[in-house]
């Protein structure tokens, strides 16, 4: 379990624009999907709690620790 949760994926949110379901400045959750990333897109966990594509120019990708990994993870189940 360790190994995945290391392999998660977190995007600061920079860019909302025609987007009601995502807020500027929040951490989410990116989904691997390469033929999105080929498009210059992110498949991203968004507000409503579905994953969405949007342009990857919308977000800044983050590494965070274990914990907040954990904190993150948690808040979302």
């Amino acid at each position: 379990m360790a190994r995945k949760d290391a392999q998660r994926k977190f995007a600061v949110c920079i860019e909302n624009r025609d987007c009601e379901d995502l807020e500027i400045r929040k951490v989410y959750e990116v989904l691997p999907d390469q033929d999105a990333a080929s498009e210059g897109y992110l498949r991203v966990i968004d507000e409503s709690g579905e994953d969405y594509l949007y342009p990857e120019s919308y977000f800044i990708l983050v590494q965070l620790t274990a914990k907040a990994r954990d904190v993150l993870a948690a808040h979302r189940s």
